[in-house]
Parts: C-alpha cells; sequence; structure tokens
C-alpha cells in the first residue's frame, strides 16, 4: 500500500510539472484568410475585422476597397500586440497587418508597418558632401527652408531640388523619396526632407520635386511626419 501510494505522488507530481510548463507557441501563419464582416478605412489603412476558422480577429492592410462579406487571403502576415491607432482612437489586443493578395502596391511592404520609410530614422549610404543648386522659378526653396517654414507653407506648392538618398517604392500604392540638398543640419534634423510620388526615380539622381507641403501627417502604425511633400513629380 505505501509502495502504491509512493508511486501515485510521484506521478501527480510529475504531472504537475508538466503542467507548469507553456505549451509551445504555434508557429506563425504567413497567410491570414477570413471572411470580412467590418471594414473601417483611414487616411493610409484599411481595418477590417474577419470572420476565420480560428474566430473573429482584426487585420490591416494598405488602403483599398473591400466589402463586406467578401471573402480575402491576407499576406506576409505580421502580427501586433495591443496595437493602438490613434486614427480609430482604438487599441486592439492584436491585429494582423499584411499585403491583400491581389492588391498589388495597396499594401504595407512585406506586410510590417515597420517598413515604411520613418523620417526620424531614415538610414541612407554614405552621401558625402551634398551640394544641390537651389531651383529656380516661383515657389523655390531649399530643404532646410521648407521644414523651418512648414507652418506657412502648409498645402501650398513648392518646388525643391536635391539628391535621392534613400527610394522605397510601392509602399501604400505611393514611392517614398528622402531629399537632400546640402542645407540644414542632421542635429536638427533640417536636413532631410520625405517626399510621395507615384513617380519612380533612383537613389543618386539629382532632381527638382513639384509638390505639396503637408505637416503633422499620420499615417497610422506610429508613423507620423511633421513635415513632407506629398503628390510630386520629378524633373531632372
Amino acid at each position: 500500500m505505501k509502495a502504491l501510494l509512493s508511486v501515485l505522488i510521484i506521478v501527480l507530481a510529475t504531472v504537475a510539472r508538466a503542467d507548469e510548463k507553456p505549451a509551445p507557441a504555434a508557429p506563425a501563419s504567413a497567410v491570414l484568410n477570413g471572411e470580412v464582416l467590418e471594414v473601417r478605412d483611414v487616411e493610409s489603412y484599411t481595418y477590417l475585422r474577419l470572420k476565420t476558422k480560428e474566430g473573429e480577429t482584426w487585420a490591416a492592410v494598405g488602403k483599398t476597397a473591400v466589402r463586406k462579406g467578401a471573402k480575402v487571403t491576407i499576406e506576409n502576415v505580421t502580427v501586433m500586440n495591443n496595437f493602438e491607432s490613434k486614427s480609430l482612437k482604438k487599441t486592439f489586443p492584436t491585429i494582423a497587418f499584411g499585403t491583400l493578395a491581389g492588391a498589388g502596391a495597396n499594401a504595407p511592404a512585406s506586410g510590417d508597418p515597420a517598413a515604411m520609410p520613418h523620417s526620424g530614422n531614415v538610414k541612407t549610404p554614405d552621401t558625402g558632401d551634398i551640394r544641390v543648386a537651389r531651383a529656380s522659378g516661383a515657389n523655390a526653396w531649399t530643404v532646410a527652408e521648407v521644414i523651418a517654414k512648414a507652418a506657412a507653407l502648409k498645402d501650398k506648392p513648392v518646388q525643391v531640388r536635391g539628391k535621392v538618398v534613400k527610394y522605397n517604392s510601392g509602399i501604400m500604392g505611393k514611392n517614398w523619396i528622402h531629399l537632400r540638398d546640402g542645407t540644414g543640419s542632421a542635429e536638427s534634423g533640417t536636413n532631410d526632407i520625405l517626399v510621395t510620388s507615384v513617380n519612380r526615380v533612383k537613389t543618386g539622381d539629382v532632381v527638382t520635386v513639384k509638390g505639396i507641403v503637408r505637416i503633422d501627417k499620420d499615417f497610422g502604425a506610429g508613423y507620423s511626419y511633421k513635415v513632407l511633400i506629398e503628390d510630386a513629380t520629378f524633373q531632372q
């Protein structure tokens, strides 16, 4: 009887220790399939409440037209926990960022909002000593001037000539360009301005940008810009 009791105690202790071990996390799926139950659009993203085999979940893709009841596939999924959307004034316990299958460029690169070219954290190759002559004609400014006078130039057209030091294509249907002309300073963040456009350029190109100044622009996912130039065209 004592021997049987000892064996039972050992078995129970083994089971208890096993229960204390955390279950292995399920591998993250690169694809999410579901039926759209709700659609909420903000300026740059489309948020979708989905019905999946595992239950309901929220997902976010680059802004696009999606109808309620549609069956969608979201690729390159990155799951984020406790994500706060300032645009929706809502915190999602769990949300999947990704690329809507068939949407092409209308989605964050690799499904990861952190892949967006944040102006405050831009990393560029060694660009050397940049000296680009100021643009000529009406509304011509330098990079540093646009940043310094952003409030006065808000929603107004400008021309800026500079060198392309960073280029990201096809993010939320736009190309994202960082431009420098040798004015301003890296320490104050006045030497580099973000430009968005549907036109293509290459890193190293010297171009004249014509676009509209925007300030306090929030693209969601924690990415906001104090000043940038939107809807730009380029002339070399």
